[in-house]
Parts: structure tokens; sequence; C-alpha cells
């Protein structure tokens, strides 16, 4: 197990030297070099590099090329930390890899901005790609999809946001399993879907490996976020790069841990006592901490790992349809590291 992380980790940083140097000189096309420093900050500031990863991984277990691949993968790191930039900003978030967020370095009007600045070189890298029209349409798709789920992501908080009608007038005051999987299907997977897409079409694929290879990353992506939530609420601040508990200091009913605990939480008294936390006009430390008490009460915590296990079985199911290859197997103990990591 040792010796296939250290291979897993030595191919991950090939790779990203390799889409590093195409994710800069995508950004840096048309802006002015004074500006150079503010654009390149959010990608400088560490990340896994696990959806160009995905997609050259995909690329080659189709049997392409890798440099057919690179500026794909570097369009999708580019369109994974423009939405990034902006989660930030809606999440009032200070710190996210341990370092500090765009905007709490340098504002959120230049934010804003920067961000405009990510929203186009997605495009300018898949114009650079093997088939421009079809990866350009796949980058489209998926930012709407992500917006999509963005939006119901704050329509499942319980409170904040009093000044923005339209969010206090449509927020969810319950969900259920489905709402919460369509959320995360938009927010997250429906990325780490277009990473193995893009990587599939880049390599000429046919029909039937793109389906398969789709599959796979929406099961994976499903996996993915729901570790997310496990961490957000279990993990270790120092290895997690982000505060602990900062779904429910930001009200969310869009965690799959909060989730089940409320399900669970008997009597009644005590899933109300959740629920007022969640609906706080300001959560403090110590209301996070008495969440905690509460969530761990319950099978929250082993629900959410029997959940990730099951998505991905899924995502290890749609490679069975692939060509038996070491791609294959690459990325079949991809989906065991997305569950086994701390961060």
């Amino acid at each position: 197990m040792k010796k296939d992380k250290e291979k897993m980790e030595s191919i991950f940083r090939k790779w990203t030297n390799l889409v590093n140097p195409k994710i800069k000189e995508t950004l840096n096309v048309s802006v002015d070099k004074k500006t150079r420093g503010l654009v390149n900050y959010q990608v400088t500031t560490g990340g896994k590099r696990l959806r160009p990863v995905l997609a050259i991984a995909s690329c080659l277990s189709c049997n392409g090329k890798i440099k057919d691949v690179l500026f794909p993968a570097a369009g999708l790191e580019i369109l994974h930390n423009c939405t990034l930039i902006y989660d930030d900003i809606i999440d009032n978030s200070d710190k996210r890899r341990g370092e500090p967020t765009v905007w709490s370095k340098y504002g959120r009007s230049i934010t804003e901005c920067l961000g405009l600045d990510y929203a186009a070189a997605i495009f300018q890298a898949a114009n650079k790609s093997k088939y421009p029209v079809r990866i350009s349409e796949i980058f489209a798709r998926t930012l709407k999809e992500v917006v999509d789920g963005q939006i119901l992501d704050i329509l499942f908080e319980q409170a904040g946001r009093e000044n923005e009608r339209y969010v206090t007038k449509n927020r969810f005051r319950k969900i259920t399993q489905n709402d919460y999987l369509k959320m995360v299907g938009k927010k997250t997977a429906s990325l780490i879907q277009a990473c193995c897409e893009a990587g599939a079409v880049s390599a000429s694929a046919r029909k039937n490996m793109i389906e398969a290879l789709k599959g796979y990353g929406f099961s994976l992506g499903i996996a993915f976020q729901i570790r997310d939530d496990i961490l957000d609420i279990f993990g270790k601040e120092k290895e997690f790069g982000k505060k602990i508990g900062k779904d429910i200091q930001e009200r969310k009913l869009g965690n799959v841990v909060i989730f089940y605990a409320l399900q669970e939480l008997e009597p009644a008294k005590e899933k109300n006592k959740l629920l007022a936390i969640l609906r706080k006009n300001r959560v403090e430390d110590g209301d996070i901490k008495k969440a905690l008490t509460l969530i761990n009460k319950t099978k929250a915590k082993e629900r959410s790992f029997g959940l990730e296990k099951e998505y991905v079985k899924k995502a290890k199911a749609n490679l069975e349809k692939l060509p038996k290859n070491k791609w294959n197997e690459f990325l079949t103990k991809l989906a065991d590291f997305v569950i086994e990591r701390n961060k």
C-alpha cells in the first residue's frame, strides 16, 4: 500500500510539473505584467492538482497522448480555481490550503475582477485543445452545473444573508438525501466528471468509453465531496488546511454528516438544539463544540463513510467497461486515494 501511494505521488508530481506551466501560460495571456502576480496567487497556494491528473489518466487509459490533453487539463484546473475564488467570497472563508484566500488578501472588488480573468482563461485553454468546440462545450456546461450547485448550497443554509431577499424567501427548511446528492452532484461531481470526459475526448475515444469515464468521474466526485464533508466535521485543522466545523459555522444543511445527524437525533429536543445552532444569526466556537457533541451521539460518521464507499464502488464498476491497462489500474487506485485522504 505504501509503495502504491509513493508511486501515485510520483505521478502526481510529474504531471503537475507538465500542467503548471500551461496553467500560468494561459492565465497570463493578455494580462498586464503588473497584474500577473495577483492573477497567479490562487494557483500558487497549493492544491492537489487532482483534476488535471484525472484528465491525463483518463486520456492515457483510452490510449491517448499526454500532449493532446495538457491544455484541457490546465483549463480544468483553472475552472476549479475559478469556482474556489467565488466560493471563498460567498462563504467568507479566510483560509484555503492553509493560506489566506484571494479575497482576504486582496479584497473583494479586486478578487471579483480576478475571477473574471479565470473565467476567460478557461476557454483560452479550450481553444488550444485538439477538439476546441467539444472541450469548450464541456467547460461551459460544467461551469453552469457548478453554479447551479452553488445556488442550492446557499439555499440549504439555515440562516444568514438576511439582506438577500431571494435567499431568505427560497431557503430550504429541510432537505432529503436526494436533495443533498443533487447539490453535490452539480457543485462537485460535475467537474470531476468533466475531467474524465475531457481526457477521453482528447484521446478520440469511442462513445462507450467516454460514457464509462463520465460515470466513473461522477461517482468519484460524490465520494470526494462526502470525504470533504467528513473532514469538515472530524478532520484535523493543520492537515485539512481549513477551520474544522466551518459548515456548522456557515449553518449548512448541505453536509452529509449534519444531514444524517439531524435524521438520527432523539429525542426531538436534541435535534432542535442542533437546528437552533444552525439557525443562529452568528455561530461562535462554543456553538460549534456543542454541535459536534450532538453529532457524536449519532452514527452520522459511520453512515457517511458507508455512503462514500458505495460511490467509490460505483466509480470502480464503470472502469470495468474500459480496456485493462496500467492507467485503468491507476484510476482504480486513485478512487481509493480519494477516500483515504486527510486533506
